[in-house]
This record gives structure tokens, sequence and C-alpha cells, in this order.
């Protein structure tokens, strides 16, 4: 694992300091690398959303297909939650 040394202004010292105790991280490396991982996910989905909206329709979104979705996704909350069970 490499290391990175950084310099805080106290304020955000206190800062990171209070999140770490606050959300349960042992230390502030956890703390940053979670807020990094995070960081990442959006960034990742910033592309996926660009990438989304750049591409052609493949089909026609009305209302049906709407009601379609919301049917099946339904279905798969109902299956996750007998497998709970």
């Amino acid at each position: 694992m490499a290391t990175m040394n950084i310099s805080l202004p106290d304020e955000l010292k206190e800062f990171v300091d209070a999140q770490v105790s606050e959300h349960g991280f042992g230390t502030t490396s956890e703390y940053l690398r979670d807020l990094i991982r995070k960081q990442r996910d959006v960034a990742k989905l910033r592309a996926l959303l660009l990438e989304g909206a750049e591409s052609e329709p493949v089909g026609e979104f009305d209302a049906d297909y709407f009601a379609r979705l919301r049917a099946r996704a339904r279905g798969r909350t109902k299956v996750r939650a007998k497998a709970k069970a």
C-alpha cells in the first residue's frame, strides 16, 4: 500500500478528527479512503450517465414501459424479501 502525506489547516484537521469519531472510523486514513472511494463511485456514475445521455434511444419509453419496469422491480423486491425470511 502506498503512503501519502497531506497538510491541512487546523480547522480542516479538527473537522476530519470529528468525522472519524462521529462515524466510527478507526483512523483518519480509513475515513479518507472512504471519501476517496465514494468520490470514485460518483465519477463512475457520472461517466455512465453521460454515456447513456449521449447514446441513441433504443426504444419508445411511454407510460406502459414504465409500468412494466415498476412491476418487474416489485417482483425482484418480493423475491429478495422471501430470500431473507
